[in-house]
């Protein structure tokens, strides 16, 4: 029951700092603060990704050939799109933009792949196209 509390107090902190945060960036009027928004959304997203790998890697735990798959796809796109946003942020390469324009990037191609990663759990049985079975 402790073990709950603490975990419960941890997620509303986090809550309460997000809604805090997410205010500071609607009024962010500096580039550093509007790139440190960008950057909080993106960490925002890459825990969005890191639930919807770890449900796809749970509903896998029984086919070990598979979820190997799902753990090299993985890996090729972090390649993808770190390469991506590279070459997205390029043109502000050395300016104070660059941290906001890679965000943003960031942000955006792993908020596309956690829709996608969350396609995978929303499979019809039967589905032979389907890259994970329905439970």
């Amino acid at each position: 029951m402790r073990k709950r509390s603490w975990s419960m107090a941890l997620l509303l902190s986090f809550a309460a700092c997000g809604a805090q945060a997410a205010a500071s960036c609607d009024d962010a009027a500096t580039q550093s603060e509007i790139n440190q928004c960008a950057q909080q959304a993106y960490q925002a997203a890459d825990a969005e990704l890191n639930v919807a790998y770890g449900k796809l890697m749970a509903r896998l735990k029984d086919d070990p050939q598979r979820a190997e798959k799902l753990r090299a796809a993985q890996r090729a796109w972090l390649g993808f799109r770190d390469a991506e946003c590279g070459f997205v942020s390029a043109g502000t390469a050395g300016g104070t933009a660059q941290p906001l324009v890679t965000g943003q990037c960031l942000e955006q191609q792993t908020r596309r792949r956690v829709d996608t990663l969350q396609s995978y759990m929303q499979c019809e049985e039967g589905d032979l196209s389907c890259a994970v079975p329905a439970q």
